[in-house]
C-alpha cells in the first residue's frame, strides 16, 4: 500500500509529495547526492533504488499548487545496508594509510656559522 509523503526542498522549502510504500525508510533529504547511492527519478520505479532525485517544482507533486518551486535538484536518500550494517554516507568510502616514518621530508633548515641548524 502506498502513502503520500511530503518533503521540503532544501533550497527554497517548497513542499513536494511522493506516493511511496511504507516500508522504505528515509535517511535524509539533501541538495546533493550521497556518494555510492543510486537515485531514480520521482516519476520512475524507485523501490529498488537507494533514493529519489527531484527537480523542485517539476518532480513529484507540489503540495501547494500555487508554489512554483526553484527548479534545482535535491535528493531523498533511503537507509542503505551492506552486509547487515547500516551505511553512513558521511563516512569516507576509502581508508588512507599514512606513512609510519615520523621524520620530516624536504629541505633541512638554514645553516648558520656553526654548521647546519636542525629544527
Amino acid at each position: 500500500m502506498s502513502y503520500p509523503v511530503t518533503y521540503y526542498c532544501p533550497h527554497c522549502e517548497t513542499v513536494v509529495e511522493l506516493q511511496r510504500e511504507g516500508y522504505l525508510a528515509d535517511k535524509a533529504v539533501t541538495p546533493y547526492p550521497f556518494e555510492g547511492w543510486s537515485y531514480a527519478e520521482a516519476d520512475d520505479d524507485f523501490e529498488d533504488a537507494d533514493g529519489v532525485h527531484f527537480v523542485c517544482g517539476e518532480s513529484g507533486t507540489l503540495h501547494d499548487p500555487e508554489a512554483a518551486g526553484c527548479g534545482r535538484d535535491f535528493y531523498l536518500s533511503f537507509v542503505k545496508f551492506e552486509n547487515g550494517v547500516e551505511l553512513d554516507p558521511r563516512q569516507p568510502s576509502e581508508t588512507v594509510e599514512l606513512a609510519d616514518d615520523s621524520r620530516p621530508r624536504g629541505p633541512r633548515g638554514p645553516t648558520g656559522p656553526g654548521g647546519p641548524s636542525y629544527f
